[in-house]
């Protein structure tokens, strides 16, 4: 059975301590934290080997399918303080006219996050951050957003009782900063990049004016995000694929998904084999692919950042070390894909599969095709690429 005979039903998670990310230094676990001491991301740990004598995946499918599902692997522990706006399970599709026409002889699987919460993957990392807010006794939540984070925490803070500040480039799409404001939100509209909007909110956070809940900057959006290793594990019949091409901008999701898999092993549910993590670009904003091209650990920030993909227009990543770790230990590699590409990969999936892509997600079809083209993955590997968002968040040609 999937649960613990020595937790009771209020405390539910196995957490042990937090970590830094970049020195292992150990930091105590329910408390209030945003970087570790030394500036890095801080990573939950969990008493794995307890765990793995404790849990099997058997009961799972007893259980709601939703990111709650894995909760012993979450950090929340009293369930009364779960903010929940039904995280429910996202489908993988097969694009088969796509993927022959790409030059694939297996069809990739899009795992379509658009159809969460706010419309996007957003919504794990802000439901747990906002949870653990909530257990920490935290009452004000600021964020630097493109606009899919800000949203999903307006609607999660809000649920929660919490007062919210979203900062997002004055360029956010529009119907993404209605969105914010309509959950009730403040809103600020910054001339200038998300890295601009994260420097007005650490400031403000430095001041005690609200918790700072941006990229990496907290503990607990990087384990919403992992469910998605979880999740595609589990839908995949406790094994992992052989690619999986991920939109990378600030790479939560990356970093969480690499670490998902780590805990599936030390537990015993999958084994050693993983799947190789191809972080996705655009061409106008590639900090993560120039660094991995180069060698190096850290990434430069990017200048003059430009793509239509905001989601993934990101010039410098918290945890950026993190990524080309991940990428490295995968056999993996960073791509960046021109926007005309991103277009007419979206434009045809649209067209031959039913499915709308958001830009970022669609940047992950182009690197597909990329890929093939160049031969740095094989037509027969099982390939899964994730689409971010609801493709109706952004904005669309006009018909002739």
């Amino acid at each position: 059975m999937f649960g613990a005979s020595n937790l009771t039903p209020e405390r539910t998670t196995y957490v042990t301590h937090l970590e830094c990310g970049m020195t292992g230094e150990t930091l105590p676990a329910d408390r209030i934290h945003n970087l570790s001491p030394g500036g890095y991301p801080i990573l939950v740990r969990y008493d794995l080997a307890r765990m793995k004598r404790d849990l099997t995946p058997d009961g799972l499918t007893a259980r709601a399918g939703d990111l709650w599902r894995y909760r012993e692997l979450l950090p929340v522990r009293r369930r009364e303080n779960i903010v929940s706006l039904g995280e429910n399970t996202t489908p993988l599709i097969p694009l088969e006219r796509f993927g022959t026409l790409a030059g694939g002889s297996v069809p990739p699987l899009v795992k379509d996050e658009g159809r969460l919460p706010t419309g996007s993957f957003k919504a794990r990392g802000l439901a747990l951050a906002v949870s653990m807010a909530k257990e920490l006794g935290v009452k004000r939540m600021a964020i630097p957003s493109n606009g899919n984070a800000g949203a999903a925490l307006a609607a999660y803070g809000r649920r929660a009782g919490m007062s919210v500040i979203v900062f997002c480039p004055a360029d956010t799409p529009e119907l993404m900063l209605r969105e914010i404001g309509a959950h009730g939100a403040e809103v600020h509209k910054i001339d200038g990049y998300i890295t601009d909007c994260g420097k007005l909110v650490g400031q403000g956070a430095r001041e005690g004016r609200w918790f700072d809940c941006s990229t990496l900057k907290e503990p607990y959006r990087i384990e919403g995000k992992k469910t998605m290793g979880l999740e595609l594990v589990e839908q995949l019949g406790w094994s992992v694929p052989d690619v999986i091409f991920y939109p990378t901008g600030g790479g939560t999701g990356l970093i969480g998904m690499w670490k998902a898999f780590a805990e599936l092993e030390a537990i015993g549910w999958i084994g050693t084999a993983r799947p190789r993590l191809i972080a996705v670009q655009a061409a106008g904003c590639a900090p993560i692919v120039r660094a991995f091209e180069t060698g190096q650990r850290r990434a430069e920030p990017w200048q003059n950042a430009d793509t239509i993909a905001m989601g993934i227009r990101v010039p410098a990543a918290v945890g950026d070390f993190l990524i080309l770790d991940a990428l490295r230990e995968s056999r993996g590699y960073a791509m960046a894909v021109e926007d005309d590409a991103i277009l007419v990969a979206r434009a045809e999936i649209a067209r031959e599969e039913g499915l709308l892509l958001c830009p970022e997600g669609a940047a992950t079809a182009a690197a597909y095709r990329q890929s093939l083209r160049l031969g740095l993955i094989q037509p027969s590997d099982r390939v899964v690429l994730f689409n971010c968002g609801n493709g109706l968040k952004y904005p669309l040609p006009s018909i002739e």
